[in-house]
């Protein structure tokens, strides 16, 4: 095998570990596989036969890794995972679905509400709509491989654009269309998995596209013409994990090697460089109802900004994971906080860890 096939199946092979494990995990592979089946690693010799339940494996939690959440109009909240699939709340029964079900296997990597109110879940399969029945799985049917998802996007005008270690995809419901997307000029590239992998989507509220590249910064299209934002532009770094608009037009980028930047349309404010916040890997960018930013910085807990100052939530507050990589505040006000070790809510200024058992409410 040679050629674009044996490179894709490598792309694909990077992406199935990558699924293992985490791209934010500080552990080593054999000490994530030993927490993920219930055993520590001074277990390991003492206990090797013991049987624990791998989906309840620190003292009941959901699962070993959890990367999305989302609660859609019904109010059930949806929690994508590393490993094990899908898990949905619907206010009274918590519910884990997998391929059998219907759902692309694997890592839940997107959701998504559509304008109609069907749910969209992205994994390394594809896409998988859920309209409130059943699931439906969309593919682009490749030969040399399933439609690696990383980003979805719904634009304004109902046009869906996925993010795939491949590149952008147009998607109409139906069928899947490639949309090129010229690279910026970058020397000595970070890319991780993919030169051609898209992180992350947004629509701005002039309508512009900006896509976050695995290594070659941010490509932003206005329906006619392309441009770039690099390093070289004053981007803290080139390898973009999440991108925010706030209420005041401005676009917060989350990297993976340079920490958070605020852009404000004509330049850049680099907290983490500027020394403001701390941890240079920064996942989920989120702004709450009343319009504070948060995000993760690996190794250093979650940051709030409230326009004025930075306040960190870390270990002192209760937070036993260091691994954290989605937010999420729900319509009842609550703050929920998903990564490695499962499931934690913020009640105030401490951190609870919510489990198969909860607490819920």
């Amino acid at each position: 095998m040679t050629g674009p096939t044996f490179l894709k199946l490598i792309k694909y092979t990077a992406c199935l570990l990558l699924a293992l494990t985490s791209l934010t995990s500080c552990h080593s592979p054999d000490q994530d596989r030993l927490r993920e089946i219930g055993v520590t690693p001074s277990q390991r010799t003492v206990e090797p036969k013991k049987k624990i339940d791998p989906l309840f494996f620190i003292d009941g939690q959901l699962c070993q890794h959890l990367r999305k959440i989302y609660q859609d109009h019904r109010g059930h909240l949806w929690f994508g995972t590393n490993v094990y699939g899908l898990m949905r709340y619907d206010g009274d029964t918590l519910v884990y679905l997998k391929e059998q079900d219907g759902l692309g296997s694997g890592r839940i990597t997107a959701i998504l509400e559509d304008q109609a109110g069907d749910v969209w879940f992205g994994s390394y399969q594809g896409l998988t709509r859920y309209d409130g029945q059943s699931f439906s799985l969309f593919t682009n049917m490749d030969p040399t491989g399933p439609m690696d998802v990383w980003s979805v996007l719904q634009d304004r005008n109902g046009l869906f654009w996925v993010g795939t270690i491949d590149g952008v995809f147009q998607f109409d419901g139906q069928t899947f269309t490639p949309f090129p997307i010229p690279k910026a000029t970058v020397p000595d590239t970070n890319s991780i998995l993919s030169y051609d992998r898209v992180t992350s989507i947004l629509e701005d509220s002039h309508g512009t596209l900006w896509f976050g590249t695995d290594g070659f910064g941010i490509s932003r299209y206005d329906g006619k013409t392309f441009s770039h934002l690099t390093a070289a532009d004053g981007l803290c770094d080139n390898n973009i994990t999440s991108l925010l608009e706030d209420q005041h037009g401005n676009i917060w980028i989350g990297t993976m090697f340079g920490g958070v930047s605020r852009f404000d349309g004509h330049s850049f404010t680099n907290f983490t460089r500027d020394g403001r916040v701390k941890g240079v890997e920064v996942y989920s960018l989120y702004e709450d109802s009343g319009g504070n930013i948060w995000f993760p910085a690996e190794g250093f807990g979650v940051f709030r900004y409230d326009g004025t100052s930075f306040t960190n939530f870390h270990t002192r507050e209760g937070l036993v994971t260091d691994g954290i990589q989605c937010i999420y505040e729900d319509r009842e006000g609550r703050f929920w906080l998903g990564g490695w070790g499962g499931l934690f809510r913020l009640d105030g200024q401490s951190f609870v860890s919510v489990t198969k058992n909860g607490p819920w409410k």
